[in-house]
């Protein structure tokens, strides 16, 4: 007796059996990579070695070399900071939440979803890092008893928050992405043919045998980790949130930041692993596994929370024109029609007008669209940070403070050398992991799979 409305479409397309499956998700790991990888690769790489390089500057010469001058702080800084920590929010909540919901469309992409995760926070961590200027200095923000006399780290600052939360939210998420590895791990070991390949695997995959109760102990490990794992998608992007939510300045100190930061980051994350998954499909040929199905189900999420970011920027206009402050409202009009009209603009284009084409079925089904769409909302996403801290700081109450702020060669090249790191860290990972949880998959093929799918509603005819 299946308990699956007959409606539904497969999740795993083509006529799939239990040892095709194995072989297309080992595929990449096992054969050479592919021209257009190497390509993606060196592109990467290049943008990689020139961060690197412009990180060495900073570090030798000193944050003098960034755009800051006194009038606009942290700008370009903590604008690139919070927006590769809402990239990784996706991951997460596709693995943990969905987990807990039992939706199986997650089980082609949640792989993927969490490995970005991981690669995303890393490039989140290095920018308070580099910020601080003195990079040796870094052990300070930790709270040890330690030989600088009564000199503790201040427990009310939400940036001493912020390494509680994303070093938490790393931990965890990689603890996840883990422990759903190591079945796959243990698939390329018994596959390999080359010796010490077969060892490095053999040593990853923990003496994984597949008897009854690993998977017991695997399933009730997973469901923990979602149950951990799901605060932590709330609380990371709230308390990032907080670096401004508990300042005095107009424009930062608004109430709704952490439900609206929540809503964005899990916008652009989802946005994010669109792009990621639409040109993996594309060069390792998941295209069955990777179907128009989990697409358009990523692209209904980015259309609630594209529209609920909107009613944020709509209830922020709101407060600011209701409350009588002129300052707030001063805030606000600056943004729209001050010298920095274009990013707002950009801002509202991007994240308010474009997810709202996902109402189209033809549009959030067809593949090009929906993969400009996915860039389209990062770039968005990435001037709403840009907004949100420049145009709140840059007219203020003293006339220096009315100059502009614009990014030096130091600045641009870091953040493209975040960009080029992290595709590095992500071509490699799918070159030698497993890019989709096969063993997730071959659960979902007897009610998911297309010739299964047939089979029934043959019977359910007769």
């Amino acid at each position: 007796m299946h308990y699956e409305s007959p409606v539904r479409k497969p999740l795993i397309l083509g006529d799939k059996s239990y040892t095709d499956i194995t072989n297309d998700i080992a595929k990449p790991v096992e054969t050479k990579a592919p021209r257009a990888w190497w390509i993606a690769f060196s592109i990467a790489f290049v943008m990689f070695l020139w961060g690197i390089g412009c990180i060495m500057y900073t570090i030798g010469t000193g944050i003098g070399v960034w755009g800051l001058n006194k009038t606009v702080d942290w700008a370009w800084d903590i604008t690139n900071f919070v927006w590769w920590v809402g990239i990784g929010h996706a991951g997460t909540l596709i693995s943990a939440v969905l987990l807990l919901f039992r939706q199986k469309w997650r089980m082609a992409i949640n792989r993927s979803a969490e490995a970005m995760t991981i690669f995303s926070v890393i490039q989140a961590g290095l920018f308070p890092l580099i910020h601080m200027g003195r990079i040796w200095m870094a052990y300070w923000v930790m709270p040890i008893p330690n030989q600088f006399g009564s000199l503790w780290v201040n427990f009310n600052s939400p940036l001493l928050w912020d390494v509680f939360a994303i070093s938490t939210y790393l931990t965890v998420s990689t603890v996840f992405w883990y422990v759903g590895l190591i079945p796959d791990f243990a698939m390329i070991r018994d596959r390999a043919i080359n010796p010490v390949q077969k060892h490095i695997y053999k040593i990853l995959s923990f003496g994984w045998g597949g008897k009854a109760k690993h998977w017991q102990r695997f399933e009730e490990v997973s469901l923990v980790l979602a149950g951990l794992a799901t605060p932590l998608v709330l609380s990371v992007h709230t308390i990032v949130s907080f670096d401004f939510a508990t300042s005095v300045i107009p424009g930062w100190h608004t109430t709704i930041f952490p439900p609206y930061f929540v809503a964005g980051a899990i916008f652009s994350g989802f946005a994010m692993v669109q792009t990621l998954l639409l040109i993996v499909r594309k060069i390792f040929k998941m295209e069955d596994y990777i179907n128009i199905e989990h697409i358009e189900m990523m692209n209904i999420v980015i259309m609630v929370t594209g529209s609920i970011v909107g009613v944020a920027y709509i209830t922020e206009l709101f407060i600011a024109w209701y409350s009588g402050v002129e300052y707030e409202q001063y805030a606000f009009l600056n943004r729209a029609t001050g010298p920095y009209w274009w990013a707002y603009w950009a801002m509202m284009t991007c994240n308010v007008f474009s997810p709202q084409f996902m109402w189209s079925k033809k549009l959030r089904t067809n593949l090009i669209f929906t993969f400009v769409i996915s860039i389209v909302v990062n770039i968005g996403m990435w001037f709403e940070r840009f907004v949100i801290i420049v145009t709140s700081i840059h007219r203020d109450y003293l006339p220096s403070s009315w100059s502009m702020f614009s990014p030096t060669f130091v600045d641009i090249g870091i953040y493209i050398g975040t960009i080029g790191f992290f595709f590095v860290l992500f071509l490699l990972y799918a070159r030698t992991f497993p890019v989709i949880a096969q063993a997730e998959l071959k659960t979902i093929l007897k009610s998911s799979g297309e010739n299964f799918k047939k089979h029934h509603s043959d019977h359910g005819a007769h």
